[in-house]
């Protein structure tokens, strides 16, 4: 098998470094639906996972990189340690007063608190570069925590998440037992402390799945799946990564939103009507869900992407630009430069009016001639391009400006 290079960066699909099945295979059995568990043999070896966040790395980014809240949690027992008791300034010149104190964590790790690196996404490259990749095959938002357990502890209680996540173990072993949902598939407004009761009876029964993950070892959990996990003989470092997507109760949640348009859905309850009375409320009710019936077989699917787009699109981040390097590059660019589409970037190029398009992007927007639509379709395709051969453009000065300005809106990266 391929090995991962030591800046976190891989040739294989990024799935495959953390599920041993077909894609296919993983879509249709495993997706939403029930854990898999991989093994080390089957993936990349016991030091599988060590390029993306290492035991040293962890000490760095607790020691060197003013870390703040909210990138550092911690937990003793179930309990969620206030921040106050893990950060301070960070001295003269850094007086922010929420920097992570290195002695600090020490002494409350060394007590048996376990520490949870918060959006390593946002943070460490390796991490940055592989969720990138993995959020791109998937098509969904990821977050990535680290968490770091002394031996013989446990953070957290038995619960559930509302999102899916892939447990990577990178360092130390650590015990997951995993019990069926008390609700299947929870939204985010649905969180497992509503039905702490419930979750805490399950967990006394026998669990679908008690295994204890190596280095190496991957192990996919969907939503809702009750687990909880200990660390065994010795400290545990592993990596989960959060998978945000959408549900169809977002399509619900837009779909409401444009029912807006339709008067009959705005329409003021009768005067007098006392809402606390089921027997009044009953006529209304059926007026409104016919209404709403009626409207929602008119419903545009272009309208409602429009809408998920929106909520959609700011979720991920494409891959980051070096500000000063990117600016050079456009200063300088020739006929004979490379440019390639910005990684992981979200875009939607359509035409406005017979004489412009526009370039969507998230949180704003590019108008262009329309005659520069091919040369903007090209410079997107995801291929590199010699900014001399972006096509439908006269001559090379209108190519070089072009080029140069979606260098500048970090559109285009030096390739």
């Amino acid at each position: 098998m391929t090995n991962p290079t030591p800046d976190g960066t891989d040739d294989r699909p990024a799935l495959t470094r953390v599920v041993a099945v077909d894609p296919a295979k993983f879509a249709e059995a495993y997706w939403g639906r029930q854990p898999l568990l991989t093994r080390a043999d089957d993936l990349a070896g016991p030091d599988g996972f060590r390029d993306l966040l290492s035991p040293e790395a962890v000490d760095e980014l607790l020691s060197e990189r003013g870390l703040r809240t909210p990138f550092l949690r911690v937990a003793n027992q179930g309990t969620v340690l206030p921040a106050s008791a893990f950060t301070g300034p960070g001295g003269a010149g850094a007086e922010i007063g929420d920097q992570v104190i290195d002695d600090k964590i020490m002494r409350l790790y060394a007590d048996g608190a376990t520490l949870v690196l918060q959006g390593l996404h946002r943070i460490w490259p390796p991490l940055i570069r592989y969720a990138g990749r993995l959020g791109a095959q998937l098509r969904q938002p990821l977050q990535v925590n680290a968490y770091l357990t002394p031996a013989g502890n446990k953070g957290f209680a038995t619960h559930y998440d509302t999102h899916d996540v892939f447990v990577l173990q990178v360092d130390g072993t650590k015990r997951w037992r995993i019990h069926e949902p008390v609700l299947p598939e929870p939204l985010e407004r649905q969180a497992w402390g509503g039905r702490a009761d419930e979750v805490g009876a399950v967990a006394q029964g026998p669990a679908a799945l008690d295994v204890v993950l190596s280095p190496g070892d991957a192990l996919y959990l969907p939503r809702g799946w009750l687990h909880s996990a200990e660390a065994q003989g010795e400290r545990s470092l592993h990596l989960t990564f959060g998978v945000r997507a959408l549900t169809r109760y977002a399509i619900v949640e837009e779909l409401l939103g444009l029912a807006a348009g339709d008067q009959r859905l705005r329409a003021t309850l009768p005067y007098g009507m006392d809402v606390a009375d089921p027997g009044q409320v009953a006529a209304e009710l059926t007026q409104t869900v016919t209404a709403l019936r009626d409207w929602l077989l008119t419903a545009d699917p272009a309208d409602v992407v429009d809408r998920l787009r929106a909520r959609a699109w700011p979720a991920t981040r494409p891959a980051p630009v070096r500000p000063l390097a990117q600016l050079a590059y456009a200063e300088n660019l020739g006929p004979d430069d490379r440019v390639a589409a910005r990684e992981g970037l979200h875009w939607d190029l359509r035409a406005d009016g017979p004489e412009h398009v526009v370039l969507r992007l998230t949180g704003h927007t590019l108008r262009f001639p329309a005659f520069c639509e091919p040369a903007v379709r090209a410079a997107l395709d995801g291929r590199t391009h010699r900014v001399g051969d972006l096509p439908g453009l006269d001559d090379d000065a209108d190519r070089l400006v072009l080029a140069r300005r979606l260098l500048r809106e970090s559109v285009l990266v030096p390739a």
